[in-house]
């Protein structure tokens, strides 16, 4: 093992050539780790790569780390001068082996603003970090500001007037729609790297947080994605079934697509579900006969927003009884349903107060036909039985979709949609548990759920 100063200089100069030529031959890289090694044993490179995974034998980092430690604090002192490579090469060790030194983003922000570094290969580097440290604050921190720096970079070429006719105009076109597939891959690979993250560390609010702050600035109001997410979040909760991070992050979403579905101007509604749930639901738009006038449009579209949440919260307070029953003693599906009920309530109650179409929509969606003092307006036991044995059977979590938003022949033929949450059926969803569950803990959620009905819902609403 090296002992002087200058051997130790000499060492640490090839540790570091090693794993940036590594990372420079093999792109495809996905994760990097310690490999314990209190000693070298043998006369070689401590950098390992094998399928795709880099190692760094654990003897040489009290070596490397306090060297480029201080070779990065005497640059920014002014005391040692390292061109723009060395300080790529440097600062990429360091960050590797401790993402959270803040110095070293710092100069690699200013690196990127000068040209000398590519933004995907500082996003590349930041999800190699964060296969090792999954919750470094920091390089969150630093993945958020490259995302700016491209957004701002994107539109300026984007939308850049040309001077030419013609084939300019084409060019142009051509240009900015390879932008916005740019943007389209950079969301998804940001999708991916967050899932990754919250995997390998629970409840990992660092890469939730991310990953609402992404969609907040680089999908608001795309209506589609926030679809995608919320129903590929299906199978991930329903693997992570004590995750809080991750249950927050799929309320966020439906909190987010019920806003946008009911402040769409009724004008435009109809046309823009039809492009955003293209892709996510079959279409099969109905030919009408004759023109409508503009309320009987305005009436329509209204219906068919009104129709879209309730499926949305039907659904997602199924997807809460199938988890609660298939997995007894979790607190947090109880928080999550807890959650959704208050949202609903919420929602019902804002729509009657500035739509006016909250209890009497609700009615004619529930059970259209029925009179309102009909018995069959009331959800019988046998009804909540039945769709509570459903959760002894496999969960679809594949194939969720909503209701077709082009199909608004089937609303004005009266339909039978689900039946709404109301304090009734959850009272007896509740009075089910405590009548066929043997565990203790999940007895005591389901009689705080109760009391949770009576003493704030029942009241408040």
């Amino acid at each position: 093992m090296a002992e002087s100063e200058e051997e130790v200089d000499v060492l640490v100069q090839r540790v570091v050539k090693d794993i940036n030529n590594a990372l420079k031959r093999n792109p495809d890289i996905d994760e990097i780790g310690l490999i314990q090694c209190p000693e070298a044993r043998y006369n070689r490179s401590p950098i390992v790569l094998v399928e795709n995974k880099l190692g760094v034998e654990s003897w040489c980092v009290k070596f490397l780390l306090p060297y480029v430690h201080n070779k990065l604090l005497l640059y920014r002192q002014r005391r040692h001068w390292l061109d723009r490579e060395a300080l790529v090469d440097i600062t990429c060790t360091l960050l590797l082996l401790n993402p959270d030194f803040t110095t070293a983003w710092n100069v690699r922000k200013e690196l990127l603003q000068c040209g000398a570094l590519d933004p995907e290969r500082d996003l590349y580097l930041g999800k190699l970090a964060l296969t090792k440290f999954p919750k470094s604050p920091e390089t969150w921190i630093h993945r958020r500001w490259v995302l700016q720096h491209i957004q701002h970079q994107c539109p300026s070429l984007g939308h850049s007037k040309s001077q030419q006719l013609g084939e300019a105009e084409q060019a142009e076109a051509e240009r900015t729609q390879h932008l916005n597939d740019h943007l389209a891959r950079t969301l998804h690979q940001e999708m991916k790297v967050c899932s990754d993250a919250a995997c390998r560390y629970p409840s990992n609010y660092n890469a939730w947080s991310h990953r609402i702050w992404v969609l907040q600035h680089m999908a608001k109001g795309n209506i589609k994605v926030f679809h995608d997410e919320l129903s590929s979040m299906r199978l991930w909760v329903s693997m992570h079934v004590s995750d809080h991070s991750g249950f927050h992050y799929r309320q966020f979403l439906l909190k987010e697509l019920i806003t946008e579905l009911c402040q769409t101007p009724a004008c435009t509604t109809a046309t823009r579900s039809s492009q955003q749930w293209s892709s996510s639901v079959p279409s099969s738009s109905p030919q009408t006969n004759g023109e409508l006038s503009g309320a009987e449009v305005a009436s329509e579209e209204r219906q068919l927003s009104f129709t879209t949440v309730l499926q949305l919260f039907y659904q997602e307070m199924e997807l809460c009884s199938d988890l609660i029953q298939s997995f007894p003693g979790h607190e947090t599906l109880w928080s999550h349903r807890r959650h959704v009920f208050y949202l609903w309530h919420q929602w019902k109650g804002h729509q009657h107060r500035c739509q006016g179409c909250g209890e009497s929509e609700l009615k004619h969606h529930s059970d259209p036909g029925v009179p309102d003092n009909s018995p069959q307006r009331h959800v019988s036991q046998d009804d909540v039985v039945h769709r509570q044995r459903r959760a002894t059977l496999p969960m679809e979590v594949d194939r969720v979709s909503l209701a077709d938003p082009l199909d608004t022949k089937r609303l004005r033929r009266g339909v039978l949609l689900p039946h709404p949450p109301t304090l009734q059926t959850e009272h007896m969803f509740v009075r089910s548990i405590l009548d066929s569950c043997c565990n203790p803990e999940q007895r005591s959620f389901a009689l705080a759920y109760r009391k949770w009905l009576d003493t704030v819902v029942g009241v408040q609403f």
